[in-house]
């Protein structure tokens, strides 16, 4: 998928001076002998975009359903929008809205009824209501289609009907748990163009989790979670220089007698794989001449390879996110079942 630079550029400058909507402080969340979130502290900025991202299993889910005031936690505290998760969920609630990782549409009513249900829900003024809806199915480019059945849409409809729900009763904070999860790559590509207008056009700070690294590129802010705990925090760009420098890959005649010169004149390690030499060097384009200029007529070919949220997330957890990988998490989810059940 790719962002335009204007879409990029929007997410970036928003909220950029803005208070926090969200902290958290020294979460815990036991299920019995299991920690699934453990001493985590983070806030986000109000106007911005937070990706919240993990493996399966590592506690992202545990600590959106605490904002969300559907988990009680174990110790630690939680504030959205300045109100207590624990102590005044009703408020919570009112200042969030949510988009599942599973549909939670009502396929039986049409796009326009789904809306109107949850306008009711949270008490939107009658006299605002049918405006609101409109202007949701406009901005998410549904407006033709909203006398249809739900059942009758696509899968990238569906999930751009929920972020419409979602902004029914105008959230301050707007969860979106695996937005583009499912969807083939023109939908997803189409859902982030709405997603990516949200925070300046709706005045909403969104929290989200992604298994695909490009969607989390857009993010403000990004925390990485491992075994409950927090182990990275930053803005894409700082997370990715953290992990090192460029990787320069090169294709010589001779990499045996390449590599030694390259090591001894320049002193960088050098490795190689599937024919390719491949060295990290801090500042990749001025790296090049020299090397070079170091083996001369040697060199066949020569590519530069910045570093990525993937490669840092596999620096930082050992793991990669796939959304096809055996979920962890089932195992975690059924271990929570079994407590609750025995409680």
């Amino acid at each position: 998928m790719i962002l335009s630079t204007g879409m990029y550029q929007r997410i970036k400058l928003s909220g950029t001076n803005s208070m926090p909507i969200i902290k958290v402080e020294n979460l815990i969340k036991r299920f019995g002998n299991i920690t699934a979130v453990n001493d985590i502290s983070f806030e986000v900025k109000e106007g911005t975009i937070f990706g919240f991202l993990g493996p399966n299993g590592a506690g992202k889910t545990t600590t959106i359903n605490v904002l969300c005031t559907l988990l009680s936690p174990t110790s630690g505290s939680a504030f959205i929008a300045g109100y207590d998760c624990m102590k005044e969920p009703s408020e919570v609630r009112k200042a969030i809205g949510i988009v599942f990782q599973d549909t939670t549409l009502d396929k039986d009513l049409t796009a326009y009824e789904n809306l109107i249900f949850h306008a009711y829900l949270y008490n939107v003024a009658k006299d605002e209501m049918k405006q609101r809806v409109d202007d949701a199915l406009r901005f998410l480019d549904l407006y033709e289609r909203k006398n249809d059945l739900v059942k009758k849409f696509s899968g990238g409809m569906k999930r751009r009907l929920e972020v419409a729900r979602g902004l029914i009763h105008r959230p301050r904070v707007l969860f979106l748990d695996e937005p583009t999860l499912g969807l083939d790559p023109q939908s997803r590509t189409k859902l982030w163009e709405f997603i990516a207008e949200l925070t300046e056009k709706h005045n909403v700070t969104i929290f989200m989790t992604t298994h695909y690294m490009e969607e989390a590129e857009v993010c403000d802010r990004i925390a990485i979670i491992d075994n409950g705990k927090i182990i990275a925090a930053g803005t894409p760009d700082e997370l990715k220089k953290a992990i090192g420098g460029d990787v320069i890959y090169i294709k010589t005649t001779d990499n045996a007698s390449a590599k030694k010169e390259i090591e001894r004149l320049l002193k960088f390690g050098v490795s190689e794989k599937d024919s390719e030499l491949f060295m990290t060097c801090a500042m990749g384009d001025t790296c090049i001449p020299e090397v070079i200029r170091t083996i001369g007529e040697k060199v066949l070919s020569v590519r530069l390879q910045r570093p990525t949220l993937n490669d840092v997330f596999l620096k930082l957890t050992g793991k990669t996110i796939r959304e096809e990988e055996a979920t962890g998490e089932d195992s975690v989810r059924e271990s929570i079942r079994a407590y609750r059940r025995r409680h």
